[in-house]
């Protein structure tokens, strides 16, 4: 089975909005009136609800019947369904789905979620190493891919940002493709140039990255 990746906008009208919280679950509803800013609140509806979606044709049922679950260290499950992973940056949100163990990530290329002292702390020495070799040009881009590939591969294995992100390690040249340099074995990687200015890479389990089908909404609004 190819990786179906649906990248998709979470903004929202108000009617769009109304019956997207239509779909939720009550404990879904419950955790959005959690978030204390609209936007945060309107991103979380959106994304469940397209995530629901995007998966109900997978099982033959209708997005608001879906049952999710949580497996190891909280990764979410549905109950009989494909295997999935979820990202968002800004309004814009990824969803993955295939029938192996898998993990995705998207970041929009911001400069000021980017220094040295941020990779200093989150990156591995390698990383850093080669991040430093990059052109000045291409820092920022070797940045933003190297979290994403990094981000994808933990939530792949299940565990997260529990897992060390300096435990293991990714290449970072964006003109290079994506690999896992030094990680677990029996997982590939991938990374995917979908929108100017936005870092995504999928990472799933086995020697071989199968194909990826890429399907994307309307142009999402990607202001803060």
């Amino acid at each position: 089975m190819a990786i179906a990746v649906h990248l998709c906008s979470l903004a929202a009208s108000a009617p769009e909005l109304e019956a997207a919280h239509a779909l939720l679950s009550n404990a879904e509803r419950a955790q959005a009136d959690n978030f204390r800013f609209a936007i945060h609140r309107r991103r979380f509806v959106m994304r469940r609800a397209l995530l629901r979606r995007v998966l109900a044709p997978h099982l033959g049922v209708s997005p608001a019947r879906l049952a999710f679950g949580a497996g190891a260290n909280g990764k979410p499950t549905v109950i009989d369904g494909p295997e999935f992973s979820v990202s968002h940056s800004r309004d814009t949100a990824m969803i993955a789905i295939g029938d192996m163990p898998l993990g995705c990530d998207i970041e929009w290329r911001d400069p000021a979620l980017a220094s040295p002292e941020i990779a200093a702390r989150f990156f591995a020495p390698a990383e850093i190493a080669a991040l430093d070799a990059l052109p000045p040009e291409r820092w920022l881009a070797g940045f933003f891919d190297c979290w994403a590939r990094k981000e994808a591969y933990v939530k792949a294995i299940g565990e997260g940002l529990s897992h060390p992100l300096d435990g293991f390690e990714v290449s970072v040249d964006p003109e290079t493709p994506a690999r896992m340099v030094k990680a677990q074995k029996g997982w590939s990687i991938a990374g995917l140039a979908m929108l100017p200015g936005l870092h995504a890479a999928i990472v799933a389990a086995g020697e071989t990255m199968p194909a990826i089908e890429i399907f994307s909404a309307a142009a999402p609004a990607i202001a803060a």
